[in-house]
């Protein structure tokens, strides 16, 4: 595969994540920040490779053969971003697009010496999963910290947005991964929660809430 044939095929696999139902031309151009048409020619270089099921006006899925190509795209992107935050002191908000570049180095030797160099580790730096050689991933459960009820208690084990806007945000705030967060009250008028993390109280908009996952204690 080309390095556009992985970006769109990576693409698909995340909105395919998100939803049950199959992703549609427009859905994938917005994502990929290209005009329908050029998605149209990608569509069908992928079908003919069967990577994708496409047929015109009806959305596309992945094929077996797509699905575990797409996880082993998704493996390297995030077995990279785990390598520069532990390994390099990259920030969780730097790695993102060097890992886009890792992510189509083609040696399936250097990855597995990669995964098993950092410990098999079944999480990135954001707390999203890693799919072992097999294509397999550890599901954890978890919610948006939107939501949660008054008084209830969540770790924070990933995020939904992974700009390094937001990521950044979230370091002033000093709310990462692994931080206990409690909503002590939901304003019901825009649904902001008052929160206390690692017992420091503050206020955040609904918008930063359905970005954060947490899990309940």
């Amino acid at each position: 595969m080309t390095f556009s044939e992985e970006n769109y095929l990576k693409a698909i696999y995340h909105l395919t994540t998100s939803s049950e139902a199959e992703v549609s031309t427009n859905a994938i151009a917005e994502m990929m920040e290209t005009k329908a048409s050029s998605v149209t020619d990608m569509l069908k270089k992928l079908s003919e490779k069967d990577l994708i099921n496409y047929k015109k006006y009806q959305g596309v899925s992945l094929t077996e053969n797509g699905k575990l190509a797409a996880k082993m795209i998704v493996r390297k992107h995030r077995l990279w971003e785990v390598f520069l935050v532990d390994k390099l002191d990259f920030s969780w908000d730097e790695v993102h697009d060097i890992a886009e570049q890792l992510e189509h180095i083609k040696s399936e030797q250097l990855i597995n010496k990669l995964d098993d160099f950092l410990g098999n580790p079944t999480e990135d730096p954001h707390g999203d999963p890693i799919p072992d050689a097999q294509g397999r991933i550890v599901k954890v459960e978890k919610q948006l910290l939107s939501e949660l009820n008054e008084k209830q208690i969540g770790i924070c084990v990933g995020v939904k947005d992974t700009s390094s806007e937001f990521l950044q945000y979230l370091d002033k705030q000093g709310i990462a991964l692994g931080s206990k967060i409690e909503c002590l009250s939901k304003e019901s008028f825009d649904l902001s929660l008052k929160i206390k993390v690692n017992e420091k109280e503050l206020t955040i908009s609904n918008k930063i809430a359905s970005n954060l996952f947490v899990k309940l204690v």
